[in-house]
């Protein structure tokens, strides 16, 4: 008895921990909260990017643009903190 419940309270704590990480790319922010796509821009053209598209997806900012050093970046960007989430660089 006391291994199926061991075993019940381990899958539970796996299938919690890939719901959690399945989801890490994901921003839950209301829409009332978002700030606008040309202030992400302009943020990030301060810091020496090239933008070539922002678009939504996954509740997040995806902006695909050139970094400082002229790297291809696709980033996942927070739209209220403009924290971001993942990035991908082609080096």
């Amino acid at each position: 008895m006391k291994r199926m419940i061991t075993a019940a309270v381990l899958a539970t704590a796996a299938i919690s921990a890939s719901a959690a990480s399945a989801s890490g790319d994901r921003c839950n922010v209301p829409a009332a909260e978002w700030q606008p796509r040309e202030a992400l821009q302009k943020k990030l053209e301060g810091e020496g990017w090239t933008i070539a598209r922002i678009k939504t997806d996954d509740g997040c900012y995806e902006v695909y643009a050139r970094d400082a050093r002229g790297h291809r970046v696709e980033a996942l960007v927070d739209p209220k903190s403009f924290e971001i989430v993942r990035m991908k660089s082609e080096d």
